[in-house]
């Protein structure tokens, strides 16, 4: 490829420009990075989002500080590391950084070099999805026949479709690739609160793709399990630890309880840079970030004449405590969904993969 994808790509001067998620489904704007800083700034604030576009983000963010640096070697490693630490959990941006700066202190042609890394970066991930959506949909026709089911009913929480991770996501692979092979399906969408990807995110991408979906507030998934309505939980990860336990967007640790309460098969797919080998045990080791109150107060939406507006739903002076994510412990998981297979969530399955 040659550095364009379905969220970033890069402009005819070099710079990266980007899928503002920030205004989705309302208006799609783009955002042009012509710095490290720029990257940065648009991790931190969710310009971008989803694991592993935040790394792909993040690698060609550290070919925006060679070219700013003209290839000087030491300013380009300290700079990187401010792109490093923009956001705490997701492990595909410091995996990316850290990649990339491999390549900053072997290179001859420091720019030339970062560029074809960060693009061979963001093609291996394309390639990984692929993967990832097909082996998540022999998983979803091997339920269909043992159930006897003629169509297939998926619940969801956050956002980890291509807006995520290029070029297909990875929870939304397999449902992108069931509806190539023609199989009737239906997902359930959390709205995923505070920030509201699922209904924001998810939604825009299913509904441009013609999926059949239906947004639902957070705390209906559990209901919808006990009633028989769900056939697989599928979601993405920001970081797994060795033990397998899983960091997602907070709220998926309960829809992993509910899903095994109500003996629903309950996935993770994810690229295998998402996982964290250095990472013992994610519930006691994985950081987890606190964000802004404000993403708690303030909501996003269209007024009756179709104009974007932030509007406060909270009492002025209530406090708010805004988790950005939580841990699945292992035992919850049934599988990881990766390009290399179905692994098992244990130390002894995912040390294979190092």
């Amino acid at each position: 490829m040659h550095g364009t994808y379905k969220p970033l790509w890069l402009d005819n001067n070099g710079d990266l420009e980007v899928i503002d998620q920030r205004y989705l489904p309302f208006e799609k704007k783009t955002r042009i990075l012509h710095t490290g800083a720029d990257v940065s700034q648009a991790i931190t604030d969710m310009t971008v989002r989803g694991a592993g576009v935040i790394g792909n983000v993040a690698a060609f963010g550290v070919y925006l500080l060679a070219r700013e640096y003209a290839g000087d070697k030491t300013k380009i490693t300290e700079q990187a590391q401010i792109i490093r630490a923009s956001r705490p959990t997701a492990v595909n941006l410091m995996w990316a950084v850290d990649r990339m700066l491999q390549v900053v202190a072997q290179s001859q042609h420091v720019i030339a070099d970062c560029k074809a890394e960060a693009i061979q970066i963001c093609d291996e991930d394309v390639l990984r999805t692929q993967d990832i959506g097909r082996i998540g949909c022999d998983i979803i026709e091997d339920i269909m026949q043992r159930k006897a089911l003629t169509s297939f009913n998926i619940l969801t929480h956050c956002n980890a479709g291509w807006l995520g991770i290029v070029d297909s996501g990875s929870a939304l692979a397999p449902i992108y690739e069931a509806q190539r092979r023609g199989i009737p399906i239906h997902v359930w969408v959390d709205e995923t609160r505070p920030r509201n990807q699922g209904a924001s995110l998810t939604a825009w991408e299913l509904l441009d793709a013609g999926i059949q979906h239906t947004i639902i507030p957070d705390n209906t998934g559990g209901h919808l399990m006990q009633q028989g309505m769900v056939d697989m939980v599928i979601t993405g990860a920001d970081r797994v630890a060795l033990n397998g336990d899983a960091a997602n967007k907070i709220g998926t640790y309960l829809k992993a309880l509910a899903a095994k309460d109500n003996d629903v098969p309950f996935y993770i797919a994810l690229p295998t840079n998402t996982f964290d080998f250095a990472c013992q045990n994610g519930v006691k080791d994985i950081s987890i970030e606190m964000r802004s109150e404000d993403e708690v107060h303030m909501m996003r939406g269209v007024d009756e004449h179709g104009l974007p507006q932030i509007i406060r739903i909270t009492p002025e002076g209530t406090k708010a405590a805004n988790y950005g994510f939580d841990v699945t412990p292992a035992r919850l998981i049934t599988a990881f969904i990766t390009e290399a297979g179905c692994i098992t969530p244990n130390k002894t399955a995912i040390s294979r993969l190092k």
